[in-house]
């Protein structure tokens, strides 16, 4: 099932798989689906996370200590898809755990879990050949990092090459949040409508509704990560869905106001 983005702007969530369990992780997905994410993105626990913060690794080293593997996070994809079909749902992995599975092996099982695409954190684009073929074989869809320091040789190749949407990194760096959207984000975006007519969706610091209302003026979606994964690790796995559920509304609420 191709992606798409049913609001404007849309919402792509990610949480760390595991974190607080893996029944959790179904839990909170399935609230945030309801409350209005487009997409969820399944992060896939790495011991050397060298593109997150401090807030996403923790996450990561939780999940791992309750032995979550990457089968466990295509098995939870599965769940996922089984209660809420129509939802976009992206395994985010780095590219250590998914070729130590073994590259045919995790795309087969990946699409077989439901899952619409991939998002290799620490694949470039020029070096993703047997990657895409793989990824074509079974239709999922490849989704890259675009980030304001690429080339336009290199965004070219990833509006070329990626489907679904194209990643677009608020700033250069680790996760995290942030307290304003920076001017080289638009600047990206603008450079990536040059190449592609997909969905461009920024990321990497945005936290609040004022940010999305930001990111809303010149994208098609923002993904919002370290903000949800730690309001998981101050909540229990009891009332997680439930924080993670009125916070997702609540990014809604200063476009509702301008509206009205």
């Amino acid at each position: 099932m191709p992606i798409r983005f049913d609001h404007k702007p849309g919402l792509v969530v990610y949480l760390t798989a595991g974190d607080p369990s893996l029944d959790a992780t179904c839990e909170i997905a399935v609230a945030a689906i309801d409350a209005g994410a487009d997409v969820i993105e399944l992060g896939v626990p790495f011991s050397d996370p060298l593109g997150d913060g401090p807030i996403i690794q923790r996450a990561s080293e939780r999940a791992l200590a309750r032995g979550t593997r990457l089968r466990d996070v295509l098995a939870l994809a599965r769940e996922i898809r089984a209660a809420r079909p129509a939802a976009g749902l992206v395994i985010f992995s780095y590219l250590n755990p998914m070729l130590r599975y073994g590259l045919r092996k995790f795309t087969d099982d990946a699409a077989a879990a439901g899952a619409d695409g991939v998002l290799a954190i620490d694949l470039i684009v020029e070096e993703a050949a047997e990657y895409l073929a793989e990824m074509s074989r079974v239709n999922l869809a490849p989704i890259f990092l675009a980030a304001p320091t690429s080339s336009d040789a290199r965004l070219e190749a990833i509006a070329k090459y990626s489907k679904g949407f194209v990643y677009a990194i608020s700033r250069v760096g680790i996760t995290g949040t942030q307290k304003s959207i920076t001017a080289d984000a638009k600047a990206l975006v603008e450079r990536i409508r040059r190449y592609t007519r997909l969905p461009v969706a920024v990321g990497f610091g945005i936290s609040n509704a004022e940010h999305v209302a930001q990111v809303a003026e010149f994208a098609d979606a923002a993904v919002i990560g370290s903000a949800i994964v730690e309001l998981v690790e101050n909540s229990t796995a009891a009332t997680a869905p439930g924080a993670v559920a009125r916070f997702i509304k609540g990014l809604r609420l200063r476009d509702a106001a301008l509206a009205r």
